[in-house]
């Protein structure tokens, strides 16, 4: 991959470096938010909770903005919406996989929460690092080892319901035809 900075983007912008939180293989639902705090769908409270039991220090810890790396099968378990709700919650801006649960896939597109599949990134980015990210065109900057990765860049369609919160704010707002 290439090394250098995207073209469209300046070096110097401290407001889009952000930390990556590293996360492993078959990262699930229940790691992700703990089914004893689903108890409500109001993401500020979910995220007091969010990797709690795996990683206290992200609750915490997390900035708005952040990135949540995961390795292969990220989000298995579950069907519920809890989980893809939790993370926005904690101002994570998105979450880069090797590969995605499929549920985990279908939810994080329905709440609106940017998700990037990248195996490479995902296995490169380290915990810590500083990366940037565009879910429009794809391109992840890990700005601590100098490495431009380039993920399936997010369908327009996706990117309208990212931008709105999701399918529901969306159609309360807009024509489905709007989605075509």
């Amino acid at each position: 991959m290439p090394e250098h900075q995207p073209d469209n983007q300046p070096e110097s912008r401290p407001e889009s470096r952000h930390k990556a939180w590293k996360f492993g293989d078959n990262l699930n639902t229940d790691e992700i938010i703990p089914a004893r705090y689903n108890i409500t769908t109001v993401e500020a409270e979910l995220a007091k909770h969010v990797f709690g039991e795996i990683r206290p220090d992200y609750a915490g810890g997390v900035r708005p903005g952040d990135v949540v790396v995961g390795e292969q099968n990220f989000g298995c378990g579950s069907s519920r919406e809890h989980a893809p709700r939790a993370i926005r919650g904690s101002g994570a801006c998105c979450v880069i996989a090797a590969s995605f649960a499929r549920i985990f896939f279908r939810n994080a597109i329905n709440i609106g929460l940017p998700i990037l599949e990248c195996p490479e990134a995902a296995g490169e980015i380290a915990d810590g690092d500083e990366v940037q990210v565009n879910v429009e065109e794809g391109w992840i900057l890990n700005r601590t080892q100098g490495k431009t990765y380039h993920a399936h860049p997010l369908p327009a369609f996706v990117v309208k319901l990212a931008q709105c919160g999701g399918i529901i704010p969306f159609l309360k707002s807009h024509e489905i035809e709007e989605l075509v």
